[in-house]
């Protein structure tokens, strides 16, 4: 089956959902550079897997996918030291990075599935 709209994408579906829990944690903080520098690599997930869906092959497709995949690694790097300055607790912090993780996963395994 071929996927129809970018919306149908689990990876863009999660990234999105992700983007909302990042904001959710972070949107009240008074870190303002660390605020916009995570909500922004989080939002990029999503965004960049729909920017790369409508662009004119599956080799530009895939090549924008690098950069959400880019993008989920920033977060996990963020969400480190998120728990060292005390933003999050050691558990909200753990799951926020395996998400982060299982959609990187999600995105290589579509990037795959494009060559």
């Amino acid at each position: 089956m071929k996927i129809q709209k970018f919306e149908d994408i689990i990876a863009w579906q999660k990234g999105h959902d992700f983007a909302i829990e990042i904001y959710g944690k972070f949107g009240e903080s008074r870190d303002f550079g660390f605020r916009d520098q995570i909500c922004r690599a989080a939002v990029s997930i999503s965004n960049n897997i729909a920017e790369g869906f409508d662009r004119s092959s599956n080799a530009e497709f895939r090549r924008f996918l690098f950069i959400p995949s880019g993008s989920c690694s920033e977060c996990k790097s963020m969400l480190y030291l998120a728990e060292r300055l005390d933003y999050l607790s050691k558990e909200i912090a753990n799951d926020l990075r395996n998400k982060s993780s299982e959609i990187s996963k999600i995105i290589t395994g579509l990037i795959k599935s494009l060559n």
